[in-house]
């Protein structure tokens, strides 16, 4: 039977108009670990505000919460946050449409930060579809059902490991490598990095330490000294692995308190150990390296360590310097990549906050903009002009902006010039919010020291 071209041409639009909802309306994603679905901060979803309300976004809900640092994680209709309660590090679980609390699982914790910050949890729950895992101020590592909260198994690194008593508490968020729990435990001599068993908490291997810094340039320091490693000396930093295929091969990318270390995560061996870090002891890493195919982006803010761009080799145990430059000096953000850019907060401190865009495979700035607090404005008063060192990630083709007093932007991506579109003052939450938004299922996450806020960002 012959159809008419009228039928046809409205078979044809018809099928058209369902392929482009179809593209304009992508799944909702889950946010279930650090830096969200891909590990990167970077969202799939669609159908977000293009700009917002001048009286701000409408509020879902929003509830006092304990100290902390760590972001929330979401896992469909469960949102899990870490925190401290009095003498107790707390994992809870609420429902994400109303904040109504579902479970709890306390467990008690001493922590006192020697530098006067606050004592709770510093890093993400991480989600699968039965679990939920955490790690602890202390070490704590410990394993939920994801449906009750019961405790499936728990591990204490810091006594089963020799672990030196890190600056601001334990700060790397574990990972999932298949059936691998990778966490960056810290331990000496050579149990900077560990694989647990997921389902069991039992340890599968361990590596990092001596073996493989023992003898290493000291790359960036006066005379380019090798390393003679010390066994009470801090291993683990703040940054959270990285797992990527390079050159046809699956990695673990470490920023650890020395620098960056590459590991296979079948059994935990070096592929290559690349010092970076401060000549200063009381400095830290902790951005998570960013991987464009070959690429490896680490930088660092203390005392003018900067960034370098490292190209890795075929053989997945040598690589080359691309650039250094100190164009980029990252506190404790993660950049967002896109296209060939990375758009990051740039200094050490607020005085000295920077938000720019950088070209990944030269190094050359291409904007700049001054986000400095101050010098000597208090913690107290929101500052509505300027984010600091905020925190950025990317959905809908737009740069969502948290910056460490509050201030909620919405930027465009564009690598020519900064594009601020909208800007909100979130009255809930002040200084220090020290953890990216998080977003899930058109919902947007966001926390401070004791206030998580849930707001919609649907269309």
């Amino acid at each position: 039977m012959r159809l008419s071209s009228k039928i046809l041409i409205r078979a044809s639009g018809a099928l058209l108009c369902a392929t482009c909802c179809l593209a304009e309306n992508k799944p909702d994603e889950d946010w279930p670990q650090f830096l969200g679905p891909h590990g990167n901060g970077i969202s799939d979803e669609t159908g977000l505000l293009e700009r917002w309300p001048t009286n701000g976004l409408p509020i879902m809900w929003d509830k006092k919460i304990g100290t902390g640092y760590g972001a929330p994680s979401v896992r469909a209709e469960r949102v899990v946050l870490h925190h401290r309660m009095a003498d107790q590090e707390i994992v809870e679980c609420f429902e994400a449409a109303s904040g109504k609390p579902l479970w709890r699982y306390g467990y008690p914790s001493q922590f006192v930060d020697p530098y006067g910050y606050n004592n709770g949890p510093r890093c993400t729950p991480l989600l699968t579809a039965d679990r939920c895992y955490t790690f602890g101020a202390e070490g704590k590592l410990v394993c939920l059902e994801l449906q009750t909260g019961n405790l499936v198994w728990q591990r204490d690194t810091a006594k089963e490991f020799e672990v030196p008593p890190p600056f601001f508490g334990v700060g790397s968020s574990p990972i999932l490598e298949g059936d691998l729990l990778i966490v960056m435990v810290g331990g000496q001599p050579n149990a900077g990095v560990v694989a647990f068993d997921a389902r069991t908490g039992k340890t599968v291997w361990e590596n990092v330490g001596e073996k493989n810094w023992q003898g290493v340039t000291m790359t960036g320091w006066p005379g380019e000294l090798k390393v003679r490693w010390k066994r009470w000396d801090k291993q683990a930093s703040y940054s959270t692995p990285v797992p990527a295929t390079v050159n046809g091969q699956r990695q673990i990318f470490c920023l650890m308190r020395q620098g960056l270390v590459s590991l296979n995560p079948t059994n935990g061996n070096a592929n290559l150990s690349f010092w970076f870090r401060s000549r200063v002891e009381e400095s830290v890493n902790a951005m998570s390296p960013v991987v464009v195919d070959d690429l490896i982006f680490i930088s660092a803010a203390y005392y003018r360590v900067g960034s370098v761009l490292l190209r890795v080799q075929p053989d997945h145990r040598s690589f080359n310097e691309v650039w250094r430059s100190t164009t980029l000096e990252i506190h404790w953000t993660t950049p967002i990549y896109h296209d060939g850019y990375l758009y990051a907060f740039s200094g050490r401190n607020e005085p000295d906050a920077r938000f720019r865009c950088v070209e990944l495979k030269t190094g050359r700035l291409q904007w700049d903009r001054d986000e400095s607090w101050p010098l000597h404005s208090s913690h107290e008063t929101p500052q509505p002009d300027v984010y600091g060192r905020g925190s950025a990630i990317l959905a809908d083709g737009k740069l969502i902006v948290l910056g460490e007093g509050g201030l909620l932007g919405l930027f465009k991506v564009n690598p020519q010039k900064p594009q601020e579109i909208s800007r909100w003052q979130v009255p809930q939450l002040h200084y220090a919010c020290w953890a990216a938004p998080v977003l899930s299922r058109k919902k947007l996450y966001l926390r401070s020291e004791d206030e998580l806020i849930c707001l919609n960002l649907a269309k």
